[in-house]
């Protein structure tokens, strides 16, 4: 958390992450015609916003791009914040991005577990509902299956279908939100899941795309409390309290 802060207190790099959060995945040629100073400078305040985990870099073709990861800051509102904030209904305020292509959000986060309680984590109906708004994911995980995500015995609130399935490593499915009339016309995006052990931690990779332009943000917008919510209970064992973490626990 202390390189996040420190991260963050240079207004170049929060400049960056402004130009991130306007638009996201963008190259190093996109970013730098902002700046006054030389390439090498600005390439030197984006490594310091990657190794912050506030940045995360997906290479295309011959272009790395650029995207925000709202997880750290996430994990700082969960810390200090939330308990003191209106309830969150699962978005980012005010956070939209509307692009020329369809958009793609990606997040990443560093868990201290192993690459099989992670995937279990993800595909367990029962350890899902923990942290994923109260949300079970019910499947077999096998491709061509069809996922049903709901709030215990409640109504299918989202599905989808697996697309690709090798444990413990990567998990590929389509995902339609059915909570409301206001994304249901939003039709089907997708979400992959990339695990990768780091020694004695995994880096979990979240890459949602095939999003139309301007999409609704309830689609992408609760990921880094979902995230965050995954890391704190495997890590210790205990459920984030924030209000999106409780939704539909107590059947609300």
């Amino acid at each position: 958390m202390d390189e996040v802060f420190r991260a963050l207190a240079d207004p170049t790099r929060r400049r960056l992450l402004d130009l991130l959060f306007r638009r996201d995945g963008q190259s190093m040629t996109e970013l730098e015609q902002h700046f006054e100073m030389s390439r090498f400078g600005v390439a030197k305040h984006l490594r310091q916003l990657e190794e912050a985990g506030l940045v995360v870099v997906r290479r295309r073709g011959r272009e790395k791009l650029h995207f925000l990861n709202a997880v750290p800051i996430r994990l700082i509102h969960d810390r200090w914040v939330s308990k003191y904030a209106e309830p969150w209904a699962a978005t980012l305020s005010d956070l939209k991005s509307r692009l020329e292509t369809p958009m793609e959000k990606v997040f990443e986060i560093y868990i201290r577990t192993t690459p099989d309680r992670l995937w279990e984590a993800i595909t367990d109906p029962e350890i899902r509902a923990k942290y994923s708004f109260g949300m079970r994911s019910e499947s077999d995980w096998k491709v061509g299956s069809r996922i049903e995500m709901r709030p215990g015995n409640g109504e299918v609130l989202g599905d989808g279908e697996v697309l690709e399935a090798d444990p413990p490593r990567r998990l590929v499915h389509t995902m339609r939100a059915l909570w409301g009339e206001d994304v249901e016309g939003e039709g089907f995006s997708r979400v992959t899941w990339e695990i990768e052990q780091v020694q004695d931690s995994c880096r979990l990779t979240l890459i949602h795309d095939q999003l139309r332009e301007g999409a609704n943000e309830q689609l992408y917008g609760g990921w880094p409390m979902i995230l965050s919510g995954l890391k704190t209970w495997l890590e210790t064992g205990e459920i984030l309290t924030t209000p999106g973490s409780i939704m539909y626990a107590s059947g609300s």
